[in-house]
């Protein structure tokens, strides 16, 4: 019986809720997140997206076929040339400009994380980078989704929020998500238990750390 990536989920439930639920993430929705705590977010999640970007050229280098060499490219086309450009236009709208993002200091949480992740391309194979990189991408767009069936979730104008939670929902971004769901279901159906146990705590060590990555946010710590 193969695995599925909803089993990995499964397998670190409350992780996976604690990190899709998180209190920046509900105070997110309900419009009352304090916005030095956003700003901070936003800086530190720009020094995130230039690792995961360098995640994605790992995943080139790791990769075996060219099916994956593709999937891996376009994973770094799209960070490089499409989401780092709409996160600084994004900062610039809460008066973060551009030199300000590149002379930032990167904070603990991001540190820990980003280099987790490179640290796990580079010890393990092209799977383990991308269950590592898992709880960003398909977590994202699991908690727009999350957030826009939330009935305490305030929408449009009422909330300084609102925008982010629509770039997660987007249709580019969430078949995105599924695209990365698919890759992933793909490769852990053919994994043994003790492959898919050694995965397990790959992805519920990154959920962690998804959830310091929250922490720092609320906390403005670095």
């Amino acid at each position: 019986m193969g695995y599925r990536f909803s089993d990995l989920t499964a397998s670190c439930a409350d992780d996976w809720h604690a990190y899709i639920e998180h209190e920046f993430v509900c105070a997110l929705g309900d419009g009352t997140l304090d916005g030095e705590a956003f700003r901070h977010y936003l800086q530190q999640d720009y020094l995130f997206l230039i690792h995961f970007a360098r995640a994605y050229a790992l995943a080139a280098y790791k990769s075996r076929s060219l099916s994956d060499l593709r999937h891996a490219h376009e994973g770094l086309k799209a960070i490089l040339d499409v989401e780092l450009d709409l996160h600084v236009s994004y900062c610039r709208e809460w008066g973060i400009t551009e030199a300000e993002l590149a002379a930032l200091p990167e904070a603990r949480a991001t540190l820990a994380y980003t280099r987790y992740v490179l640290d796990t391309g580079h010890r393990g194979d092209l799977l383990d980078l991308h269950v590592a990189l898992a709880p960003c991408l398909v977590g994202y767009g699991v908690i727009a989704n999350w957030l826009g069936e939330r009935v305490e979730t305030v929408r449009g104008d009422a909330n300084p929020y609102d925008a982010w939670i629509a770039m997660y929902e987007s249709d580019e971004f969430q078949a995105a998500m599924h695209a990365e769901i698919a890759w992933l279901d793909a490769r852990l159906a053919e994994v043994s238990a003790a492959r898919f146990a050694e995965l397990t705590e790959v992805f519920r060590d990154a959920i962690r750390l998804e959830i310091d990555f929250w922490q720092m946010g609320l906390d403005r710590a670095l």
